[in-house]
């Protein structure tokens, strides 16, 4: 429990719907985890249709999930985002430059701005196609929360001006993903929605070697792959599957593959949740390396690092199975010790304490050279 207690707004893009993103299953860790440290969250998400049709999760008991309808509704919560400890504007709200300027303009307390996508963010705000946060804003977020770290940080303090950028990755609920024991369906899966800079990738790294060998079984879950794409035969697609149903697809595949999109290879230091997901579930990972990767999980010793078809093809077809057990379990006692909920909580808690205190310290100073110009 923490030595006190914050009421916490967050105006995110979605906890009622993991369809299509992994916003919501990183706001329900993350939020879990801070309720359970004591503290009071109200998460506001705007109502919309595509996120409506397909909601999984409507009541929540850790937080207070309430949704909006236009911007203009924003005014009924006005008192709570005054009153609160922290305000937390993610990445993607619709609208979010609006948002922002609002809770910017509303919040007393610590103004911060969660950025889920910040490789992909940076890149719109380089290009002027950022819809969700613009430039001369980020100066204004007391704390910029990144789910890159590395040198991305102090680009983001240098370039745009923010007080304070810090690195809170994704995590996992160990609550939820455990390995389950059921017999396997795939020799290689991936989970994880289309995205036109990964395909490559995942062409070259999952369906061409299910290509070059047919009697392996793979598969792939997402949404919004198109149908133009050429599936060979022993390639499983499944459209959407459930957090809930998630570790058991990673426990019916012997390996299951990460693959980073272009944008998060260039920034480095940008784990996808698909990693600890995996892990925590015990399954074998093979991933594509990027810089920072052996910050989170040991090449060879807990993932094992694949660039070409051949490398996956060596992974499938040669590593014994006492081997890739080996390589699951380190992979999760490693993700366990330092990539849960409740570390990513006790993180942003800190990160929240540290600002408040950081503005206490300047308020007194503020006052005191106003006193003395009198």
């Amino acid at each position: 429990m923490s030595s006190r207690r914050l009421r916490i707004v967050v105006l995110g893009l979605s906890l009622s719907s993991s369809w299509g993103n992994g916003h919501a299953t990183t706001y329900r860790s993350l939020i879990k985890a801070l309720s359970a440290r004591g503290h009071d969250i109200l998460f506001l998400e705007r109502d919309v249709s595509w996120y409506a049709a397909t909601r999984d999760l409507i009541d929540p008991d850790y937080c207070k999930l309430v949704f909006y309808e236009s911007l203009s509704d924003l005014e009924f919560h006005r008192a709570a985002i005054a009153s609160a400890d922290a305000v937390i504007v993610g990445s993607y709200v619709p609208d979010g430059i609006a948002v922002g300027h609002f809770v910017q303009a509303t919040a007393r307390g610590i103004r911060a701005f969660y950025d889920i996508d910040t490789p992909v963010t940076l890149d719109k705000l380089d290009n002027g196609t950022c819809s969700y946060l613009s430039p001369n804003q980020i100066s204004r977020y007391d704390l910029y929360l990144s789910f890159t770290g590395g040198p991305v940080l102090s680009q983001i303090e240098q370039v745009y001006g923010t007080p304070a950028a810090r690195a809170l990755y994704c995590s996992v609920d160990p609550d939820l993903y455990a390995p389950i024991r059921t017999s396997y369906r795939w020799d290689l899966s991936f989970l994880g929605t289309y995205s036109p800079d990964r395909q490559p990738l995942l062409q070259r790294l999952l369906i061409e070697p299910a290509k070059r060998a047919p009697h392996l079984k793979f598969a792939v879950a997402g949404a919004q792959y198109p149908k133009s794409i050429s599936w060979p035969a022993n390639v499983e697609l499944i459209e959407h599957i459930s957090p809930k149903q998630h570790p058991i697809f990673y426990g019916a595949s012997r390996f299951t593959l990460n693959v980073t999109r272009a944008s998060m290879v260039r920034a480095g230091y940008s784990p996808s949740v698909r990693l600890f997901e995996a892990a925590a579930s015990g399954t074998a990972i093979i991933s594509d390396p990027w810089p920072g990767l052996e910050t989170i999980l040991k090449p060879d010793r807990d993932v094992i690092i694949a660039t070409r078809l051949e490398d996956v093809l060596a992974a499938l077809l040669s590593i014994p199975d006492s081997r890739r057990r080996r390589l699951a379990q380190s992979a999760r006692r490693r993700v366990l010790a330092n990539h849960t909920a409740a570390h990513r909580a006790a993180e942003l808690e800190k990160y929240l304490l540290e600002a408040l205190q950081s503005r206490s310290i300047r308020a007194p100073s503020s006052l005191t050279r106003s006193l003395q110009a009198q």
